[in-house]
């Protein structure tokens, strides 16, 4: 009988390592496959959340081919997942394979960002384009439709065939802020919105639409198109209501109608044809406040953007070309400063201070005496993206 109990014995202890073993191997294949697999996209993901740098931040860091928490050599570690080192793979550890490959293996949300180039505007597409990288932390899609003789410039002509969300903006916008954070609002789309905008005035007594306007447009002062977040799915199905025939037309069939009916009469082009749009379909649209797309109408005539005076501002707008004259100095400043910035870390902790220094001989116009809510933003933004660690992010 013992003798028969010590056999039993024996070949469940034999069971149990070739169970052991077995799970070893599993993990094994399992880190094997999975770095092979994810290598490209990690690279690509490490670029865009890095600003193009192409290496990582901090001691954490790895070298190419490595995962970004491992040690040059992978250790054998039979501990359960959460009393493994920081910085140790443990690729034969059961436990953390399930839990690495069960939890952790769903795409990261791909953000899309598109942007219209024509003439001269290659020089701030590309500063919008920085100021987007420098702060942004989840993988970033830019669209850039350009002429024909800027396409050399961008390297790259691409579409929007199968894109489901869009954020589209100016060429002449700056983010002061992750683009994250104005993606996140479609979050708080309701079931019929489609589409996201500022108004253009907050001051109908200052208005353009409400002045000048010879179309339909939206709400008391209308919408400013230069920052323009879109659920393209709900668009693209959508059947719109219009006042040129009682039947409702979808997105692609009413544009150009509405270009013919009103060509005489629209200024702004595009952002005129969005209006008349949302004049006719109100339900479809988020009305974001005007700190997302605040542009020198909220304080030439004295300050009028509640929301920036309050947060500060988070993306700039610098549309009637202040970027580039001496109309409105803080402006032209916030923008020489994130172009003449690279991407590299120290250059843009080091941003801040001549910024403000430069702000604050602007003093002598009506945004200049509200300098501080460019860079009220902009700080925290450095501060959460360059100086705080990323378990604290």
């Amino acid at each position: 009988m013992r003798r028969y109990l010590r056999v039993v014995g024996l070949c469940l202890a034999c069971g149990f390592c070739s169970l052991l073993y077995a799970f070893s191997q599993l993990a094994v294949s399992l880190e094997e496959g999975a770095a092979v697999g994810r290598r490209p996209q990690a690279a690509v993901a490490s670029w865009l959340a890095d600003g193009g740098r192409g290496t990582g931040r901090g001691a954490g860091s790895a070298g190419p081919g490595r995962t970004g928490r491992c040690k040059e050599v992978s250790l054998s570690y039979w501990n359960p997942y959460w009393m493994l080192p920081s910085d140790v793979c443990g690729v034969n550890c059961f436990w953390e394979a399930a839990f690495r490959y069960g939890l952790k293996t769903r795409p990261t949300e791909k953000m899309h960002l598109a942007v219209v180039a024509c003439g001269d505007r290659l020089e701030e597409t590309v500063t919008m384009l920085k100021s987007a990288l420098i702060f942004s932390i989840k993988p970033l899609h830019v669209h850039i439709f350009a002429e024909d003789q800027l396409h050399d410039s961008f390297k790259d002509r691409l579409i929007l065939k199968g894109v489901d969300s869009l954020l589209y903006v100016d060429t002449d916008v700056l983010f002061l802020r992750p683009v994250d954070d104005i993606w996140s609002l479609l979050e708080r789309f309701n079931s019929t919105q489609i589409a996201a905008m500022a108004p253009e005035h907050e001051e109908p007594r200052v208005g353009w639409y409400n002045r000048f306007a010879r179309h339909p447009y939206y709400g008391r002062t209308g919408v400013n198109s230069g920052v323009m977040l879109m659920n393209m799915t709900r668009m693209r199905r959508k059947y719109f209501k219009n006042d040129m025939t009682t039947a409702r037309l979808q997105w692609g069939d009413i544009l150009m109608p509405l270009l013919k009916k009103y060509k005489l009469n629209i200024t702004w082009g595009d952002q005129d044809l969005l209006n008349i749009m949302f004049y006719h379909n109100p339900e479809s649209l988020f009305v974001f406040p005007c700190q997302w797309n605040y542009r020198p109408d909220h304080c030439i005539y004295g300050s009028n953007c509640r929301e920036a005076e309050e947060e500060g501002v988070f993306i700039l707008h610098g549309n009637r070309g202040v970027y580039h004259d001496d109309k409105q100095p803080a402006f032209r400043a916030m923008y020489e400063a994130l172009r003449n910035c690279s991407l590299e870390d120290d250059s843009v902790r080091s941003l801040l201070k001549p910024l403000e220094l430069e702000l604050q001989k602007t003093v002598h116009t009506y945004c200049g005496k509200t300098y501080k809510i460019f860079i009220k933003q902009l700080a925290k933004s450095i501060r959460n993206r360059y100086d705080t660690p990323p378990k604290e992010r």
